[in-house]
């Protein structure tokens, strides 16, 4: 059994916790959650919330998960590494400063831990990867989102989010700028250039689109391999809809994989 540990109680993070808790993530015990002030959840399971992080890192948790944002990547990924625990991160776009990732890798190698990046809201992540094995001329991704998943991001500085009636392209450009320009709503663009050409070659199109209720994402791939067309509709959270149920979906279908004895679209 793989002793599990989580970093925020989002609503990323309290997915997670119920479907491990309905047994959905296979043969795992959640063990800690880091949050930032544990007497906030005084009426959950007292011995299960951490805030203090020495205590939190000392349980020598075999696996880690990231759902707080970008910045506790930054924050605790090097650290989870370095206590041999495997990290699964959600807030994928952090990985597009070079220097991050390349601290993470070398941590990752020098602990023999695992940086794990689940599919999370988008698919076809198995064949993007193997396609790259014969050469890839072009990975574009097309996200669309509705209004309420764009308040507080920098999408309100383009558009007015509440008289918005037509779609409108906010980003037209590669995708290490767009995982910086919105941290919380393009992690999709930073996981399809980890699984095949790279931030400066992935091309991203975002848009404001009054017109749709999901959040939506459209992969086209061209190589040696022939083409791919992915397209993915995600129902948005009700309590952030910035970010969709599938995620946490992902994330525990990913720990159900750490224990199977068969494991499907790797």
């Amino acid at each position: 059994m793989l002793t599990i540990g989580l970093i925020g109680y989002g609503a990323i993070g309290q997915d997670i916790v119920k479907y491990i808790n309905e047994g959905k993530a296979g043969d795992v015990s959640l063990k800690a959650v880091l949050v930032r002030r544990k007497d906030q959840y005084e009426s959950h399971i007292s011995d299960l919330f951490y805030d203090n992080e020495e205590t939190f890192f000392g349980l020598g948790l075999d696996l880690i998960i990231e759902a707080a944002g970008h910045e506790a990547v930054y924050k605790y990924g090097k650290r989870t590494l370095s206590t041999s625990s495997d990290f699964i991160i959600s807030s994928v776009g952090a990985l597009a400063d070079d220097a991050l990732l390349a601290e993470l890798e070398t941590t990752a190698k020098l602990t023999n831990s695992k940086i794990i990046i689940p599919s999370a809201a988008i698919a076809g992540l198995d064949r993007v990867a193997a396609s790259i094995l014969q050469g890839v001329d072009e990975v574009k991704l097309v996200t669309r989102k509705p209004p309420s998943a764009w308040r507080g991001t920098i999408a309100e500085e383009k558009v007015d989010l509440d008289t918005v009636t037509e779609p409108i392209c906010i980003y037209n450009g590669v995708a290490r700028e767009s995982s910086k320009l919105f941290p919380e709503s393009t992690n999709v663009s930073a996981t399809l250039s980890l699984a095949g050409i790279g931030f400066d070659k992935t091309k991203v199109q975002v848009y404001v689109d009054p017109n749709i209720t999901s959040n939506t994402h459209q992969i086209f791939v061209k190589g040696f391999f022939g083409e791919m067309e992915v397209k993915v509709q995600n129902i948005p959270s009700s309590t952030n809809p910035k970010t969709g149920y599938i995620v946490a979906m992902s994330i525990c279908n990913t720990l159900k994989n750490r224990t199977s004895s068969i494991v499907v679209g790797i």
